[in-house]
């Protein structure tokens, strides 16, 4: 077994722990190891939030969640001789959840408190716990589903030079600037000079830690780095390339997911956990240029579910709230497969909600079918039929599912 070189201890806070996570990125914060090429290693993470989610039967702490604090990772790592211009190969050996921890969670976010995809459809808080069984999770607020994990990274990435983190601000900041009274805003920003920060940035402390913090980039969305992409075949036996931008790469993980459908829909709509990942690290040196990299490639696990049956969705860039036709608009057409998806499951006794987070958890595929005829972009979504206890296809005789009267957690 790898050596574990990051711990997380799951009886403290993250701000708490001896050898501290960050939940920022900033060119700055310090490098916790040095590794040379071909070196592997253990490395533990909480899951996103920290801590602040709890395995029970009610989504207060969905709503509450303090999504300033997020995510926690581990690290970064240096591996020697690793420059700017190189890529860092990532190896991802195995994957798996904490001896302590074997529970994940599944949450549909407040629209004023980070919303989802389908936010203006589903704008409660709503949560789903899951119960892991060797392989395989059930979970007792989405009855009649069964399926095995794909166990990933949500987030994994290096760090940024100052250029490129100025770059991110500036360029976040425009955007945020078109619509600042936006709920849920176009895009979280750095905490600022305003004084105060909940950026946790590793082993920097002091008044150079909390001026780095206030100019730091949030983790939320992936960038050039990689980062926060949430790409569920980024599982065990894959390889990944990483953009090298400081010195020594200073790689940082965390945010593991037990499973999920392609889009993390609900945003916080993973099977989210604390976990541990076994990696081995390498360096091509100059192969920024050498492959014409922008962000990172990946060569996918040859190890995921084996499914071969599915019902698939489609869906066209014609908004369902107003009937306008958008042009060739993917992520109004993936929406709408989205919500035939969701209809259609609630013919089976599942509330929408519970069917929004089948469609964020279980290995579901989504596709750009169609990109070029105008003006309708076609995306799909394909739900495997036999994570299911029941026949979801369609028959003469009619929809047969459940009828158990359970629903996903919600607030008290």
């Amino acid at each position: 077994m790898a050596k574990t070189v990051f711990k997380a201890e799951m009886d403290k806070w993250p701000e708490e722990q001896a050898i501290k996570t960050h939940n920022r990125w900033h060119p700055d914060v310090p490098i916790v190891e040095m590794f040379k090429p071909g070196d592997e290693f253990r490395v533990e993470t909480y899951d996103w939030t920290g801590g602040q989610i709890n395995n029970d039967d009610s989504a207060n702490d969905i709503r509450d969640v303090d999504l300033s604090k997020v995510h926690y990772l581990s690290g970064p790592f240096g591996v020697e001789g690793a420059e700017p211009g190189d890529l860092l190969v990532v190896d991802i050996n195995d994957i798996g959840y904490l001896e302590d921890s074997q529970w994940g969670f599944t949450g549909i976010f407040a629209l004023e408190n980070g919303g989802g995809f389908l936010d203006k459809h589903f704008p409660e808080a709503r949560k789903a716990c899951w119960d892991f069984h060797g392989i395989y999770t059930t979970s007792r607020h989405i009855p009649g589903v069964r399926f095995p994990g794909l166990i990933h990274p949500g987030l994994i990435g290096t760090l940024p030079s100052a250029d490129l983190l100025k770059t991110w601000n500036d360029r976040e900041s425009a955007l945020f600037k078109t619509d600042p009274d936006r709920v849920p805003p176009l895009c979280t920003l750095p905490d600022g000079m305003a004084g105060t920060t909940t950026a946790l940035m590793g082993q920097m402390t002091g008044d150079a830690g909390k001026a780095a913090g206030q100019e730091a980039a949030r983790t939320v969305p992936g960038r050039e780095h990689g980062g926060n992409c949430d790409i569920k075949n980024l599982s065990r036996g894959s390889k990944c390339s990483f953009p090298v931008y400081v010195k020594g790469a200073g790689l940082s993980m965390g945010d593991i997911h037990w499973s999920q459908g392609d889009g993390e829909i609900t945003f916080c709509g993973a099977i989210e956990m604390a976990g541990w990942i076994d990696i081995a690290v390498d360096v091509i040196k100059g192969g920024v240029k050498t492959y014409g990299i922008t962000n990172p490639v990946f060569i996918p696990s040859q190890v995921e579910p084996n499914y071969s049956n599915y019902l698939i969705f489609e869906g066209v860039c014609v908004d369902e709230h107003t009937g306008e036709q958008k042009y060739l608009d993917a992520t109004v057409a993936y929406r709408r497969a989205c919500l035939n998806a969701v209809e259609y499951l609630k013919k089976f006794g599942y509330t929408g909600e519970q069917a929004y987070m089948i469609l964020g958890t279980a290995p579901c595929e989504g596709r750009i079918s169609g990109i070029v005829d105008i003006p309708n972009a076609c995306c799909t979504i394909a739900i495997p039929t036999d994570i299911f206890e029941f026949d979801i296809r369609p028959s003469a005789s009619g929809p047969k599912g459940i009828s158990s009267g359970v629903d996903a957690a919600s607030c008290t």
